[in-house]
């Protein structure tokens, strides 16, 4: 593959996604759900592991592409010396049918199209059986699975592949559109795609509008929103990290992970996001989710769950797939999820206590989890543990860790205070809070270089402390705190941007290099609002907004010396911080202060 990441758009229905180059070309697909097997997988391999090619026979053809203002239906638009057409994708949120539209539009003269319809199930390694109905569509079958195609088109099989060519004029209007379906279900009913494509913008429109003004950068902050929304698995809300597997983090390297699944140290910022903005029906659908994921008992609850909760994320490798940029190997599933992080504790609870202070109702729960989750964690955080970076080089007493350990006994103290009755369980994990600060200051902070350090007897800067003054732990005038912030722009910004740590100076258990981790970049601008840095923290992040592609999508991470972006895509994480750092620049309080208050109430401020 000679695209770049950032040449990808994003098309979903709320229940898996597809990638679409800047070329027509749909390199990454899964049916019927974001970690199903992908049916198209060239963004990882070659044509030969599927895909779904349509663009002008032309190669000199100029290219624009947008989606259509506060929707996710991409427009592609190809000129040629004949003439202008539009390639339109979308996928209609799920009614029963899981579909993916794509209308080819004339809009002036005409254009000549190639498709090419390369079907491979199993991570492109399946080639199915494909047959032509008696309607004239096309359909696929390999075991379990079916594809059924259908358009005007016609289509000819050669070589294992499906394909054709055809002309469309001013005016005309071509659709194809493809349904995924069980091999023993009924056939797929036929699609009014005009009627569709209407109801589909609709959707997103009305999703779109419920989002308030946020000062310069409304745009940015909706296309952000949508993407979220994009990543969401509708049915049980949850919320994966990326629509991808293995796009790694160095071109060549093999920090290539799948990140087709939801993480609870997502939560927090995530609910945030959701809440600043009013969008509550979502933030309490993320609630349900987590709530339901972590059900059971405490030395069990994972860092990462399936979409639907699954706890068997179990990790292997794809021996037939090149991957992107020859990044091998590349990996289905996550062995992180059976790793301990002990920061995750503190999210959940961070979660429910923002949650409480955001708006939402109590949770049932909230009480039963917390009096089975802090006995267990009132003994492990002495333990060493994997970390926020899930490393593989052995456990580590990571000051994150020990941070958030904190965070969890810091809100459930808090709470207890204001529950009538509460003083003594208050006391309690008040206690236990204080040892775990005291603790942290001793042991985590590095009086030589000023700074707090990765871990305990470390002398590694980590961008994961500039999460102490945003949780609160101290407050970021604190001298240790303006000194970490100094530390971190001394050693891990690069091209203004910042590094999670240096790979070629850390064991981790993997080969160095990796780009700049784009969620530590918005942790520091919003450092620098909590600092009242506030040149600073705009100028960084108009910078990180103007990496954003064509589109408005951001990676996980960014190489500033490639000047190309790294890892899976789009990434939720990236996205939720661009939300609340564009809040924290816009409002007078925003999801950084209120997140640094703890679990204290505090109305929402005026927009400044």
């Amino acid at each position: 593959m000679t695209s770049r990441i950032e040449d990808y758009a994003l098309i979903g229905d709320c229940e898996t996604a597809a990638l679409v180059s800047r070329t027509g070309s749909i390199d990454w697909l899964c049916f019927p759900r974001f970690d199903s097997g992908a049916c198209f997988a060239a963004l990882l391999g070659t044509a030969e592991n599927g895909r779904w090619y349509i663009a002008p026979r032309d190669p000199d053809a100029r290219v624009t592409r947008r989606y259509r203002p506060d929707t996710l239906i991409l427009e592609t638009t190809f000129e040629t010396a004949d003439g202008v057409a539009t390639l339109i994708d979308f996928m209609p949120p799920r009614d029963g049918a899981s579909d993916l539209v794509r209308l080819v539009v004339g809009e002036r003269g005409h254009v000549e199209f190639d498709t090419d319809f390369v079907v491979r199930f199993d991570y492109g390694r399946t080639v199915p059986w494909v047959t032509r109905d008696q309607d004239g569509s096309i359909c696929a079958v390999a075991g379990p699975d079916r594809l059924t195609l259908v358009t005007p088109v016609a289509l000819d099989g050669e070589d294992l592949h499906t394909g054709g060519t055809f002309r469309v004029s001013a005016g005309e209007r071509i659709p194809f559109v493809l349904t995924y379906g069980p091999s023993n279900g009924p056939r797929p009913a036929h699609q009014d795609v005009e009627a569709v494509l209407a109801d589909t913008e609709a959707y997103w429109r009305d999703f779109a509008a419920r989002c308030p003004p946020v000062g310069p950068w409304t745009a940015a902050v909706k296309r952000s929103l949508i993407t979220l929304k994009a990543l969401t698995y509708a049915p049980t809300g949850g919320i994966v990290a990326a629509a991808t597997t293995s796009l790694p983090e160095q071109l060549g390297g093999e920090r290539n992970w799948d990140y087709r699944y939801c993480w609870l140290r997502d939560a927090t910022m995530t609910l945030m996001a959701f809440m600043k903005l009013g969008y509550y029906e979502e933030a309490s659908a993320w609630r349900e989710w987590l709530m339901r994921a972590i059900a059971g008992a405490p030395d069990q609850i994972q860092i990462m769950y399936g979409v639907a909760g699954e706890r068997q994320l179990l990790e292997w490798e794809v021996p037939w797939l090149r991957g992107f940029g020859d990044s091998r190997p590349v990996r289905i599933g996550n062995a992180a999820a059976d790793q301990l992080q002990l920061d995750v504790f503190g999210e959940v609870a961070d979660a429910m206590a923002q949650a409480l202070k955001g708006g939402l109702p109590p949770h049932p729960r909230s009480q039963a989890i917390r009096s089975v989750t802090l006995p267990f964690l009132e003994q492990a955080w002495r333990q060493p543990d994997e970390g926020i970076w899930e490393v593989r080089g052995g456990r580590q007493h990571f000051t994150h860790s020990k941070v958030m350990a904190w965070v969890a006994f810091d809100r459930a103290a808090t709470l207890a205070t204001n529950a009538e009755g509460g003083s003594e369980v208050a006391a309690r994990w008040r206690s236990v809070a204080d040892a775990i600060h005291a603790d942290v200051c001793a042991k985590a902070y590095d009086q030589e270089l000023a700074s707090f350090v990765q871990a305990y007897g470390s002398k590694t800067i980590d961008a994961s402390v500039l999460q102490i003054p945003l949780v609160g732990f101290l407050p970021a005038d604190d001298p240790r705190v303006v000194g970490t912030v100094a530390a971190v722009e001394k050693w891990l910004v690069r091209d203004g941007l910042v590094l999670r740590y240096r790979t070629e100076l850390t064991d981790d258990g993997l080969p160095p290099g990796e780009g700049a981790f784009l969620a530590c970049s918005f942790w520091l601008a919003d450092v620098l609002v909590l600092q009242e840095r506030f040149e600073d923290a705009r100028r960084l992040f108009d910078r990180l907004t103007g990496l954003c592609n064509d589109v408005g999508l951001l990676a996980e991470e960014y190489d500033p010396v490639a000047g190309r972006m790294l890892g899976n895509f789009p990434q939720a994480f990236s996205h939720v911080g661009l939300i609340n750092t564009a809040l924290n620049l816009a409002r007078a309080s925003g999801p950084a202060e209120e997140r640094a208050e703890g679990a204290d109430e505090a109305p929402d401020q005026a927009h400044a």
